[in-house]
């Protein structure tokens, strides 16, 4: 436990300031719930190994990513900003734990057969950082059987303003005993389920899903015209944002 508790001080030390939150989980906890699905997204670590799922809040973009690009750390290439962005603060990390043997899983990384490297949303569910609402939630389903509904993660203080970023798993460090919290269901009655589901679902760009709870904090302005913006078309706002025109 000691061991555990000195990495979840380090990562908390690097990331907590820029807006980040970093969420423990057991390997098992997650693979109990992905083999209910499919098999093949289990992870291959210790039932015991401990993980972090790394959220970033609202914050994040103005505490590391504007001061990331606006440093000699960012390239101007056809890797995506954010995901440069990302990669550099997880990299800290990893120096920081250099005697750890750790591996790091983007949200946006895929396999050789296309699949996620991890579900990020079941990861954030399993750590107890945000519930991932499922139509199997829903006790009394307004659609039909055959229809595909996408599942969307809750926050209990940010709503649907954060995201997942990626999952370090620190391979030797297992610690069996391993307090297990349950995410908050902030979504407590089937009308609320539902609503979540169905903005989500029938026009996620809007925003609107994000505020189907209270918050206590949004994206700002200048991040929402960054996401709204096309990839393609990001690097004029990029280049506004490194010369401190917006």
């Amino acid at each position: 436990m000691g061991n555990f508790e000195e990495i979840k001080t380090s990562l908390s030390n690097i990331l907590s300031p820029l807006g980040f939150s970093i969420h423990p989980f057991k390997i098992s906890w997650y693979n109990e719930l992905v083999q209910k699905k499919d098999e093949a997204f289990k992870l291959p670590y210790h039932d015991d190994c401990i993980a972090f799922i790394i959220i970033s809040t609202p914050s994040v973009f103005e505490k590391a990513f504007i001061p990331f690009v606006r440093s000699e750390h960012y390239k101007n290439s056809s890797s995506d900003p954010l995901d440069q962005c990302m990669n550099y603060y997880f990299s800290l990390v990893k120096e920081t734990c250099l005697e750890e043997d750790v591996d790091v899983l983007y949200d946006y990384e895929l396999t050789a057969t296309r699949r996620p490297k991890i579900l990020v949303q079941t990861a954030g569910h399993c750590s107890g950082a945000a519930y991932y609402y499922q139509k199997s939630d829903v006790k009394t389903c307004p659609w039909p059987e055959t229809k595909s509904i996408y599942g969307v993660s809750i926050h209990p203080k940010f709503g649907g303003w954060f995201a997942y970023r990626g999952v370090i798993v620190f391979k030797n460090l297992l610690y069996s005993n391993l307090p297990k919290l349950e995410p908050i269901d902030v979504l407590l009655t089937d009308e609320k389920k539902i609503e979540a589901l169905e903005k989500f679902n029938g026009n996620w760009k809007d925003w609107a899903y994000r505020d189907v709870v209270e918050v206590v904090e949004r994206y700002s302005e200048l991040q929402k015209q960054y996401f709204i913006t096309p990839p393609k078309d990001r690097y004029d706002l990029i280049r506004r944002i490194r010369e401190g025109l917006s």
